[in-house]
């Protein structure tokens, strides 16, 4: 793990995985645009500093940037580690850090499909554990976690395991909100659909992406600046857009064949076996 300068001691620090590109990025810009000093952090160290750089320069915050892979067991314990060593404290955690495994199940050998269950659900509840003490010690907290409308609605095939991470990232997380509100730490899954960011270039999908209709895409800036308005209201869930939070009421009404139908013809226009 490599760093940069400290945050400052008299203001709230936001720790934000997964922050080198698309919504990690995005949200990085919000809480540093409230004020926030940032720990950022990504496998691209490249990367991280330029955003590091940008956001210093443009909000006159303090960021420190952690290299992290989140796959490795021992990245979280290794970051909180890392942390409490420059004397810092999270005031807000935002777990984004996340990808997705295209194809059948099968098709890939289970050390991958292992090594984005760490990412997905281990590594971010592990982080979760280790840092919420304090912010109920100090009786302030906000942590969102970056889940996906795809644990809302029936799985279709392909990506097997990402629709179930995300839907227990988000179970996950309506509980924890509900334990930890009254020390005034709110939880927040955060639930978008398909969102423009480096995503589908790194599952190799871009392609079959690229077919979408244009009116199902969001955009990671919107989609950070509702995820931060949604934890400080202290929202369990939130869906982003209005067409998704539409077919998620949608499939609880409409008959479950049509809409594994539905799931069906969709998995197979972005599926690569």
């Amino acid at each position: 793990m490599n760093s940069s300068t400290a945050p400052g001691v008299n203001s709230r620090t936001a720790l934000i995985t997964g922050a080198s590109s698309g919504i990690g990025e995005a949200f990085a810009e919000v809480f540093a645009a409230h004020g926030f000093d940032l720990v950022i952090t990504a496998r691209r160290e490249d990367r991280l500093r330029a955003v590091a750089a940008r956001l210093e320069q443009r909000y006159r915050i303090r960021v420190l940037v952690i290299v992290a892979d989140h796959s490795l067991r021992d990245t979280p314990v290794r970051l909180c580690s890392e942390i409490a060593s420059r004397g810092l404290t999270i005031d807000a955690l935002v777990n984004n850090a996340g990808y997705g495994v295209p194809g059948t199940y099968v098709a890939s050998p289970w050390e991958r499909h292992d090594a984005m269950l760490q990412v997905m659900v281990t590594g971010l509840v592990e982080l979760t554990h280790r840092l919420l003490p304090g912010m109920i010690e100090r009786g302030y907290g906000r942590i969102i976690n970056v889940a996906s409308v795809a644990g809302l609605v029936p799985a279709p095939a392909g990506h097997t395991l990402y629709g179930a991470a995300k839907a227990l990232v988000i179970k996950f997380s309506e509980a924890l909100s509900h334990e930890v509100r009254k020390h005034n730490v709110h939880v927040t899954a955060l639930c978008p659909g398909f969102t423009v960011s480096e995503f589908h270039d790194v599952t190799g999908t871009r392609d079959q992406m690229n077919n979408m209709p244009s009116w199902l895409w969001l955009d990671a800036p919107t989609v950070a600046r509702e995820g931060f308005a949604a934890v400080m209201a202290g929202t369990p869930i939130y869906v982003n857009g209005r067409v998704y939070r539409a077919i998620v009421l949608l499939v609880r009404y409409v008959p479950q064949r049509i809409v594994k139908a539905v799931g069906r013809r969709l998995g197979r226009s972005y599926r690569k076996t």
